[in-house]
């Protein structure tokens, strides 16, 4: 009973951890991707836009590919929750093992995908925000504040986003092994009925 009880929380969290990636992912990529401002210098306008830096660019497709995954993966477990709800939970086999291997492995590349993402955003938005001035590379935001601002709060949604990635890359980590420790168990327990069993025959053999 407190098996079924742990496993149900677990399923839970795991859909919530979903949803959090889905949510936080896809408003980190909107934030950065429509974040842009126009400065004027010299009668010659220039606009930044996310496009301008390379790692900006990569951190949007890799949040936005991660939120179209995580709404995937979402229903998948929520479907799961509710057939196993229904009483369709509790079989395991080949097949389940296969998914919880193929989502292990999935939930894995997302989370070092968007933690790589997330650290080269971050470094590059440091030099935008302080510069480099060994190489004579001035500080951008302090032209285009606006701009900036906006970044900066997209990064604070990709890094809530790939922390909750973290944590989901632990959870199916845990959904997968649990699988091969019930298994384990479901094994020993027939072996010991059936060592019971055989032992009651012999016993009764034994008397006659």
């Amino acid at each position: 009973m407190a098996a079924m009880g742990l496993e149900r929380k677990v399923k839970v969290a795991e859909v919530a951890l979903r949803f959090l990636v889905c949510g936080l992912g896809a408003l980190a990529a909107a934030l950065v991707a429509t974040g842009s401002q126009t400065r004027t210098f010299f009668s010659m306008e220039r606009k930044a836009r996310y496009t301008d830096m390379k790692a900006l660019v990569l951190l949007v497709a890799a949040y936005g590919a991660a939120a179209g995954y995580s709404l995937l993966q979402a229903a998948r477990c929520a479907a799961a929750a509710m057939a196993w709800g229904s009483g369709g939970g509790g079989v395991m086999g080949s097949r389940s093992r296969a998914v919880a291997w193929c989502v292990f492995s999935c939930d894995q590349a997302v989370a070092y995908v968007l933690m790589a993402a997330t650290a080269a955003a971050l470094q590059s938005s440091q030099l935008g925000k302080r510069g480099q001035p060994e190489l004579q590379w001035m500080a951008i935001c302090s032209l285009y504040g606006a701009f900036c601002r906006r970044v900066g709060e997209g990064l604070a949604s990709a890094v809530a986003a790939g922390l909750a990635a973290v944590l989901l890359a632990v959870v199916s980590a845990f959904n997968l092994f649990r699988l091969y420790d019930s298994a384990g168990k479901s094994s020993r327990s027939i072996s010991g009925a059936g060592a019971s069993n055989g032992n009651g025959a012999t016993r009764g053999r034994l008397a006659n």
